[in-house]
Parts: C-alpha cells; structure tokens; sequence
C-alpha cells in the first residue's frame, strides 16, 4: 500500500509540471497587453514599460517559465499585480472558504443521493422510484446559476429566511451549499440506483436471502458495500469538479472563495494568482484521486494493486 501511494505521488509530479506549462502558455496567449491592462488606461508608456519589466514579460516565454518555477519550487508564488499581496496570503484566505462550501454541499449529495438511489432500487418501478429518478433528471439537466437564483427568489426575496449572498453566520451557508449539493445528488442517485440494481441481481445477494437474513441486513450489510465502488468513484470526481467548479455558485452567492477569485483575477490579468489557483486546485484534485482508490481496498478487498492484495 505504502509502496502504491508513493508510486502514485511521483506519478503526480510530471502531472503537475504539465497543468503548469497549460496554464502558463494559456494566460500569456490571451490577446492584448497585460502589462497595459495592469497598470491602466491613463498610465504612461514609461510606467507602462516599468510594470512591463517587473512582471518580465519583456524575456522570453521560457525564462519567464524557469523563474517562475524556481521561485515556487522555494515556496514563493509571487505577488498578486492587482493587490500587490502574496499570492500564498490570497489563496489562504480564500481557499478554506471554498472547501467548507465544497464539503458541505458534497456531504448533502451524498445523504440525498445515496438514500434516493438505494430505495429506488429496493423499491424498482414504484411511484417513488418513478418520482426520484424524475427529479434526478432535472436535477442534472437544471443549470446551476439557475437553481441558485431560483433559491434566493424563494428563500430570500419571498420568505425572507436566508440572506442572498456573501459569508458569515451558518445561513449563508445552506443556500449555495445545496445548489452545489442537489446537482450532484441528482447524479449520485442515478450511479447508486444502477450500481444497487446490479449488485442485488447477483448469486450472493439470493444466497443470503435464502439463509433468512432480515432484508435491511441483506440490503446495507451485503448489497450497499458492494455497490459504492462506482459510487465513491464518481464521489471522488465530483468532489475535485465542485472545489473548481464553484465559480457560478459563488458568483450568484457572492460568495469570497477562489473560483470567484479565479474569475477576477482572470478580468484583471493577474497571472500569478491564477496560476497558483489553478497548481492549488490540480494538487487536491490529484490527492482526491489518491483517496478514492486507497478507499477502494477496504471496500473490496479482492482489489490489488502491483502484484500484492491490499490488507
């Protein structure tokens, strides 16, 4: 096990250096002139030239690439042009909000999703099976920036429950939480109905209906256990898409988490914080990927990995 895991954080270092190179040549290839956009409308050529010098971009594409690299090999991820802070400082403050929204509205998915696709599959072709994968359906289909206003119209405008946007009390909170988890959810419900139908059709699963086992134990003992490989799998994937794909959420929410920063920093051409956004999100997306297949061995322990099975 020991062995795999560091195997696949070596793996993950060529990964890294790509998504770096991406970025970088991607920034520098928008049109117009940063260093103008940067420093202004009204600035000077002069001041123009001097900003154009800091930032570098009077070398060549390779040497701005190799001094950016070994300064963030030291730790130092530069300084953002817009706020002159440390890019470090900038995502600090901004990544844990992310995460905590992340988290939550993947916890939620999880609770709705996997309790919808199990009782749709024990309960196969009922009026709630029927109902939920419906509603599953929508909810895939349904745009997010949609739903999350369609929240505030409701919560916020008519009952007056919840505040609209931005961060603070545990209110703000539940709003973009469940536009990020119900999406998900509708998706996770769908995987677990499958995954649960195909698990409860085999031998074992008849087996231990025929020992007289009581049909909740046959179900969450035998069958769930069983079915979440897939289900974990697209948790796992899910998870890593709404720690960067939270931008329209936190827009509509006001939120002040790193897509939204992402955005901003994007409009005002300031490279070095989303390059670093971007290294930040490919690493916990790379460590999600870990996780999931370590989560893997104790779901089922036939699986190996190298030539030794996973105790």
């Amino acid at each position: 096990m020991y062995g795999y895991i560091i195997r696949r954080l070596l793996l993950a270092i060529p990964v890294l250096i790509g998504v770096s190179i991406l970025v970088f040549a991607i920034i520098r290839f928008i049109p117009g002139d940063p260093a103008r956009a940067i420093a202004g409308v009204h600035a000077s050529p002069e001041y123009i030239e001097q900003v154009r010098r800091e930032m570098l971009l009077d070398e060549g594409l390779h040497v701005q690439y190799f001094t950016y690299m070994s300064n963030l090999l030291q730790g130092d991820m530069g300084r953002s042009t817009f706020t002159r802070r440390p890019v470090t400082v900038e995502l600090a403050q901004r990544f844990p909000n992310t995460l905590l929204l992340a988290a939550t509205g993947m916890v939620i998915a999880s609770i709705i999703g996997m309790s919808a696709g199990v009782v749709s599959a024990t309960k196969r072709y009922s009026i709630f099976d029927n109902a939920s994968m419906l509603a599953a359906l929508v909810g895939v289909a349904a745009p997010v920036f949609w739903l999350g206003v369609m929240f505030q119209l409701l919560f916020s405008v008519h009952l007056g429950w919840l505040p609209s946007g931005g961060i603070g009390t545990w209110k703000h909170l539940v709003m973009p939480a469940l536009t990020l988890g119900l999406a998900t959810a509708a998706l996770l419900a769908r995987i677990t109905r499958s995954s649960m139908l195909e698990v409860l059709g085999q031998d074992y699963i008849t087996t231990a209906r025929s020992k007289g086992l009581v049909e909740r134990v046959v179900i969450y003992k035998h069958a769930f256990k069983n079915a979440l490989i897939p289900v974990v799998t697209v948790m796992g994937l899910q998870f890593g898409t709404l720690l960067g794909g939270a931008v329209l959420t936190e827009t509509v929410f006001s939120w002040p988490g790193i897509g939204r920063l992402m955005v901003d920093s994007i409009l005002a051409r300031d490279y070095p914080v989303v390059q670093g956004a971007v290294l930040l999100l490919a690493v916990f997306f790379v460590m999600i990927n870990l996780i999931v297949d370590v989560i893997y061995a104790f779901l089922d322990p036939r699986i190996t990995y190298g030539n030794r099975e996973v105790d």
